[in-house]
C-alpha cells in the first residue's frame, strides 16, 4: 500500500498575516481591488504597498487570476500571492474551492516548498471555519495530485511540501477538526484515485483483494476474501457468472470496522469492483474502452473511504463489501438471453452482458442482509445513462427510505461531493419484466439509469438502501483530462460522520 500522501503537511498558524515567516503568503483580492481582511493587514504593515501596485491596474480581484509579489516591504514572508476572488456578495463555496485551487496551481511549479493560506477566514455562505478548512485540505492535496506509477521517469514532483492554515486564536479548535477530516478524506481519495488509475493488467480482484488486506493490516480491520469456491458455496450465481469469460478469478471482498458499540447495527457500504469491462459478448466500441479500468471505482471508493475511516477511528460499525471481477468475451462468458440465479433465489434473464455491475451487486446486496445492517449504500458506475440525465456534476441518488436519502443529500452538500435524486416508480420496475425469467436485466434505453437501480431495488426489501450512480463523476474521459476523481469518497466520509455525531 502506498503512503504517498506523507509528502504534504499542514499546519495551523495564529500569528498576525505580516508577521508569518513563509516563502509564501497567500491572500485574496474582490473585485474592484478590494483587499480582504489578511490582504488590508499585509497592506498596512508593508505601508500600503499592495494598495498601490492594485491601483497601478496589475490586478482587479476577478476570478482566477493572481499576481505574484516578490520581497514585499515589511513582511516576514519572502513572497506574496494575491489571488482574485471576484465580487464579494457573490463569493460562494465553488469560488473559495476554485480560489485555493488556483493559488496552489500557481505556486506548485515555483521554488516555493512553504505556503500560508489567509483565505479560511474568509465568509463563505452560511459555512463555518470548520468546513473551509476541511475543503482547503481536500482540494490542496487533489490539485497536487499526480500519477506516474506507470512511468519509466516519473514526473517532477511540486515542490510545495507544507501549507499552514492562517486563522484567528478563537478558530484554532475549529481549524484544527476541520483539518483532520480533510486530511482523512483527502488520503483517502488518493487511495482511491491511485486504484482507479492503475491499468486493468496491474489492479486485477487479486490486487483489490491484496490491498484490502493491507488496509486491514494498517488500521485493525477485519478483512475476508471469498474465492469462486466459497462463492459458489453461497450461491452468488449471478456475481459469479459475469466472471465467466475472464482467466482472472474473482474475489469477494469483505472489510469490517467495529468502532462502534457491540451489537449496534452496521452501516454497509457496497462498492462495484468491475476490474475491467469489455462489456462481454455484448461487446463495447472500440472508442474509449481504455477508460474502462475505472468500473472498478465503486469498489475503490468502499476502500478509500475505508481508508479515512481508519485514520479517523470513527466510533462507528461500517462493513465493505466489494464483488471483483472482469466482464470480458470468451466461450464462457455469459450469453444474451442466458438465465442466471441469484443468492436470493431470484432468476434474471441476461439479456445485454454489458449491463453486469447490477449483476453483481445484486448478490453483494443480498449478502448485505446477514449483517441486519441499519443501512446500506451501493456505489457504482453503473450507467451510461446517468451520465446522459445528469451530466459529470453531480451523482445520481436512488433510495428506498426517505430518511436516509435525506442523510446522504445532507452530506452530499457539506462535503461539496453533490448528489441529485431520481425516482424508483413503480412504472418503471414494468420496463424490466421477463416471459422467460423472474426480472430481465435490463429495461430497454429509456430511463436506463432508474431501471438499472430498480433492478437494485428487488434485492433490498429487508432494509434502508441507497445507491450512488457515479458513472459520470468518478473520472475524468478523455486523452488529455483522463483520471480518477477519489468520489465519493468525501460524500461517503462526511454520511458516516454525521452518523457518529
Amino acid at each position: 500500500m502506498q503512503t504517498r500522501e506523507n509528502e504534504l503537511k499542514f499546519s495551523i498558524k495564529t500569528e498576525a498575516a505580516d508577521k508569518l515567516r513563509s516563502d509564501c503568503v497567500i491572500v485574496g483580492v474582490f473585485e474592484h481591488r478590494k483587499l480582504s481582511a489578511a490582504g488590508q493587514t499585509l497592506d498596512k504593515a508593508s505601508s500600503e504597498h499592495l494598495s498601490r501596485i492594485l491601483r497601478s491596474g496589475d490586478m482587479n480581484g476577478q476570478t482566477g487570476s493572481t499576481l505574484l509579489l516578490h520581497a514585499v516591504p515589511g513582511l516576514a514572508a519572502s513572497r506574496v500571492l494575491l489571488v482574485g476572488l471576484g465580487k464579494e456578495e457573490e463569493f460562494s463555496e465553488k469560488r473559495y474551492r476554485d480560489a485555493i485551487a488556483t493559488s496552489i496551481s500557481a505556486i506548485s511549479n515555483s521554488g516555493i516548498e512553504q505556503a500560508a493560506l489567509t483565505l479560511l477566514e474568509i465568509k463563505v455562505a452560511d459555512r463555518n471555519a470548520q468546513w473551509n478548512s476541511t475543503q482547503a485540505a481536500i482540494v490542496i492535496s487533489d490539485s497536487l495530485y499526480q500519477f506516474d506509477r506507470m512511468k519509466s521517469k516519473p514526473a517532477k514532483a511540486a515542490r510545495l511540501k507544507q501549507v499552514s492554515f492562517c486563522v484567528s486564536k478563537h478558530l484554532e479548535s475549529e481549524v484544527r477538526t476541520g483539518l483532520k477530516h480533510g486530511e482523512a478524506i483527502a488520503h483517502g481519495m488518493t487511495f482511491a484515485k491511485d486504484l482507479g488509475n492503475l491499468p486493468s493488467n496491474v489492479c486485477t480482484p487479486d490486487y483489490l483483494a491484496g490491498q484490502a488486506r493491507q488496509l486491514a493490516r494498517k488500521f485493525g480491520f477485519k478483512c475476508k476474501v471469498m474465492d469462486r469456491a466459497a462463492c459458489e458455496k453461497l450461491g452468488m450465481g449471478s456475481f459469479l457468472s459475469v466472471g465467466k469469460g475472464s482467466d482472472k478469478p474473482p474475489a469477494f471482498i469483505e472489510l469490517r470496522h467495529d468502532g462502534g458499540k457491540r451489537g449496534d447495527k452496521p452501516v454497509v457500504l457496497v462498492g462495484k469492483a468491475i476490474t475491467f469491462d469489455a462489456g462481454g459478448i455484448s461487446l463495447k466500441p472500440a472508442a474509449d474502452m481504455d477508460e474502462m479500468n475505472y468500473d472498478m471505482s465503486g469498489g475503490g471508493s468502499v476502500l478509500g473511504t475505508f481508508r479515512a475511516i481508519g485514520e479517523l477511528g470513527l466510533k462507528l460499525n461500517v462493513i465493505g463489501l466489494v464483488p471483483a471481477c472482469e466482464n470480458m468475451p470468451d466461450a464462457s462468458a455469459n450469453k444474451p438471453g442466458d438465465i442466471v440465479k441469484a443468492m436470493s433465489g431470484m432468476t434474471i434473464e441476461i439479456l445485454n452482458t454489458d449491463a453486469e455491475g447490477r449483476l453483481i451487486l445484486c448478490d453483494a446486496l443480498t449478502y448485505a442482509e446477514r449483517f441486519k445492517p441499519a443501512a446500506v449504500v451501493d456505489i457504482a458506475t453503473l450507467t451510461g445513462a446517468c451520465v446522459i440525465a445528469l451530466g459529470h456534476h453531480p451523482s445520481a441518488l436512488y433510495a428506498n427510505d426517505d430518511k436516509l436519502a435525506r442523510s446522504l443529500e445532507k452530506a452530499a452538500d457539506n462535503s461539496w461531493d453533490r448528489v441529485w435524486r431520481m425516482p424508483l416508480w413503480d412504472e418503471y420496475h414494468e420496463q424490466l419484466k421477463s416471459n422467460l425469467a423472474d426480472v430481465a436485466n435490463i429495461g430497454g434505453r429509456a430511463g436506463g439509469s432508474i431501471t438499472a437501480a430498480c433492478f437494485l431495488a428487488k434485492f433490498t426489501e429487508s432494509y434502508p438502501w441507497a445507491h450512488l450512480d457515479i458513472a459520470g463523476t468518478a473520472y475524468r474521459g478523455g486523452r488529455e483530462k483522463k483520471g480518477s476523481t477519489g468520489r465519493p469518497v468525501p460524500l461517503l466520509t462526511q454520511f458516516l460522520l454525521d452518523r457518529q455525531a
